[in-house]
């Protein structure tokens, strides 16, 4: 799931104004814009699933 927009964001080669040559930095900022986004949706997938148990705790003691 997530591989499929990683992979949308990557330029292709001919695209590539630098023949031949890797930006270690641009590799490095872009990994941690990655980690950042899956982070953030794996907080939000977790307080989702807090908040249902919460509810159907709530449900269940009424």
């Amino acid at each position: 799931m997530s591989s499929e927009v990683k992979f949308k964001e990557h330029m292709m080669p001919e695209e590539n104004p630098q023949k031949g040559k890797v930006n270690v930095t641009n590799l490095v900022n872009r990994l941690n814009q990655e980690k950042k986004k899956e982070r953030n949706s794996n907080i939000a997938l977790s307080v989702a699933a807090v908040s249902a148990a919460t509810v159907f705790g709530i449900i269940l003691s009424l």
